[in-house]
């Protein structure tokens, strides 16, 4: 093949080369996508499981040995619910069963926050960090709404990592057990998620 030049326009090719020379960027798209192709077998294709996690969560707010503590106030001494405006920080213990002395597998750390005003409502961001067992080193992170009175609530599973990478999901919890007088609870939690 000879390259003539266009008299006019030294510089360009003639116009009987320039279909040949517009093949070229179709044939470098088939060249690479024939390498990529090629690479694809040895990587390991992944996917997506459903995992059921079964655990309790014991809020500890009275006394010495405390896992959660207000950082704030309430909003005002007006309002129905005296948790309105109040942030409180966690790091609670999990374990596999409503004992608190039974087996940990991990911390709920993150803070939930008293966002309503017509009832007892919290907006949860924690991270449950899993210590134990299969999930040792991974974490689930919640989001969502937490009205503490209703029998059960759900929130979000909005991500994690480990081998919760890329969760989505969600959290039943169940108060299995509460004082009046301390704050203090224990909750049940069943959490479906979907995860690689």
């Amino acid at each position: 093949m000879s390259l003539t030049l266009n008299p006019r326009f030294p510089l360009l090719p003639s116009i009987s080369m320039a279909p040949r020379l517009l093949l070229l960027p179709f044939l470098l798209l088939f060249l690479l996508s024939s390498i990529t192709t090629a690479s694809s077998p040895n990587k390991k294709k992944l996917k997506e499981k459903l995992s059921h996690l079964h655990f309790y969560f014991h809020d500890v707010v009275g006394g010495r040995n405390a896992t959660a503590v207000p950082v704030t106030k309430p909003a005002g001494v007006g309002q129905p619910f005296s948790a309105f405006g109040v942030i409180t920080i966690m790091d609670d213990l999990l374990t596999e069963g409503p004992d608190p002395k039974s087996e940990q597998v991990g911390r709920a750390q993150g803070m939930y926050t008293g966002a309503a005003q017509e009832e007892l409502g919290f907006l949860m961001a924690m991270n449950l960090a899993f210590t134990a067992g299969k999930y040792n080193g991974s974490v689930l992170s919640v989001l969502g709404r937490n009205p503490p009175l209703h029998p059960v609530r759900e929130m979000p599973i909005v991500g994690g990592s480990g081998l919760f990478r890329f969760a989505r999901g969600y959290a039943l919890a169940r108060t299995i057990w509460f004082n009046f007088t301390t704050g203090d609870a224990i909750v049940e939690y069943d959490v479906h998620v979907m995860h690689y």
